[in-house]
């Protein structure tokens, strides 16, 4: 039974993805629709395809969370009532998280569409090899400072992949770099310190976590950091 919500979510998930189930989740609970006032171009003066909003509210990965968290009230026999307190209580400690992911996420639309990720990322190409050694530092402050891998691929992830294709260096291995530098900030970032903090009682004690975590951080930042030095060069088998 400790076990159990690991395995409903393994189990939610991997229904989601058979084939029959897939195609009517999209089919039933999705729809798209044209961000209104919104009117970009690329270069060639087409549309651009980002300016269309799909949303799979049946499919996506909240909502098989929540239908997770209630197959689980049910094998723990939990009141529904308490659930939803305790859903509410979640809610608010992730506020400012929620708020902040959501934030970068606007904005990195933003940056996509007005072709500021593309300057920056034709900018730091400027680095010639030498952005091998910048590209997981890039992924490393995205997390840390966002607390999402999520918000810092959409927000660094175009400009790695623009920057690499201006160096000679492998697009697939910078994007990748990205966000594997983005897991080794994660345990820096501020909002994940607080909700660790506040899911054990122990409010107040963020700086004390960020002090334990800081050079373990750095440290495999800087392993990983070798290891795409080595993939650029005589370990490029590796990437794809």
């Amino acid at each position: 039974m400790a076990v159990a919500p690991y395995l409903v979510i393994i189990v939610v998930f991997s229904l989601s993805q058979v084939p029959a189930i897939k195609t009517w989740l999209t089919a039933v609970g999705g729809f798209s629709f044209r961000w209104p006032a919104l009117n970009v171009v690329d270069p060639a003066g087409k549309q651009v395809g980002s300016q269309i909003m799909r949303f799979d509210h049946l499919k996506a990965t909240g909502t098989l969370l929540l239908l997770s968290g209630l197959i689980t009230l049910a094998l723990y026999r939990i009141p529904f009532g308490r659930g939803v307190r305790i859903y509410g209580e979640t809610l608010k400690v992730l506020r400012w998280t929620i708020l902040t992911v959501s934030a970068v996420l606007a904005l990195s639309f933003v940056m996509n569409l007005s072709g500021q990720t593309g300057t920056l990322g034709i900018a730091l190409a400027s680095a010639g090899g030498i952005f091998a050694l910048l590209s997981p530092v890039l992924g490393w402050i995205g997390v840390a400072l966002t607390g999402s891998d999520t918000s810092s691929n959409s927000l660094f992830g175009q400009l790695q992949v623009t920057a690499a294709a201006h160096t000679g260096l492998s697009p697939i291995l910078m994007a990748a770099t990205n966000s594997s530098a983005g897991v080794l900030g994660k345990m820096l970032s501020l909002q994940n310190l607080a909700v660790a903090a506040a899911a054990v009682g122990l409010d107040g004690s963020e700086s004390t976590l960020f002090r334990r975590l800081l050079g373990w951080s750095l440290g495999l930042l800087v392993v990983l950091t070798v290891l795409v030095l080595l993939q650029t060069g005589p370990l490029s088998w590796m990437v794809p």
